[in-house]
């Protein structure tokens, strides 16, 4: 297991691309994002995914969610139509997730239905990290376990699984990212999580009931229509 220590605001781009070579070859990484820290791979790789999901005792029919390099990447992963357009970049990159249709080119092992959760950080290691090819991005923890903040009380809790640590020493956010459907006829508040309070200031949106939540959480939420 290789650790690499980066300056979050200047990162090596070098050891960047030793992180990014370890993810081609089937490895799993773990990396700092603007929320929390990350359990990374290469999203076309099916091995790899398959141990994340080992790593954190995660059931693997959930789906996961892609990080992206940036708001141009985000036609490979997902369609997103004009209306979403104008609100993904009021928010990205940030810490939220958006939920939107997915396209075909996505593995059904990273989501087995038409969605897909994605990302864009405001986090220059993580977008440099996805900038070859789109990574898997869910939280270093083992499944309903505590989140933690700095790499080594998380090797202590997945234990010594990871190929490579990018640390960045101790992140200042605990909360995950805030998730949002843009599936449907309104925009969903899904999980309440960094920067909620400027969002729900500044967008009309929905919150789901708890059964709702648990619904979109694996992309089986879908909004009924009322007709008058």
């Amino acid at each position: 297991m290789k650790i690499l220590k980066l300056n979050p605001e200047n990162p090596d781009i070098d050891l960047i691309n030793k992180a990014i070579d370890v993810m081609a070859e089937g490895g799993v990484i773990l990396y700092p994002t603007d929320t929390v820290y990350g359990l990374g791979a290469n999203i076309f790789n099916k091995e790899a995914v398959e141990r994340i999901n080992e790593i954190k005792s995660r059931d693997s029919t959930k789906p996961l969610s892609v990080l992206v390099s940036n708001l141009d990447a985000l036609d490979l992963v997902a369609d997103v139509n004009f209306k979403n357009w104008s609100l993904i970049n009021r928010w990205l990159p940030g810490p939220f997730t958006f939920i939107l249709p997915k396209q075909k080119i996505v593995p059904s092992y990273i989501s087995p239905n038409d969605k897909i959760g994605v990302r864009i950080p405001d986090n220059k290691i993580a977008i440099s990290l996805a900038r070859i090819f789109p990574i898997v991005t869910t939280s270093a923890n083992v499944a309903d376990k505590e989140t933690l903040s700095n790499p080594q009380d998380i090797l202590k809790q997945i234990g010594d699984s990871v190929d490579l640590i990018i640390d960045v020493g101790n992140l200042e956010s605990s909360s995950p990212s805030t998730i949002i459907d843009l599936t449907d006829f309104r925009p969903a508040l899904v999980r309440r999580g960094s920067e909620i309070i400027k969002f729900t200031k500044s967008e009309e949106f929905r919150e789901l009931s708890k059964d709702e939540k648990k619904a979109a959480l694996k992309h089986k939420f879908k909004e009924v229509k009322k007709i008058n």
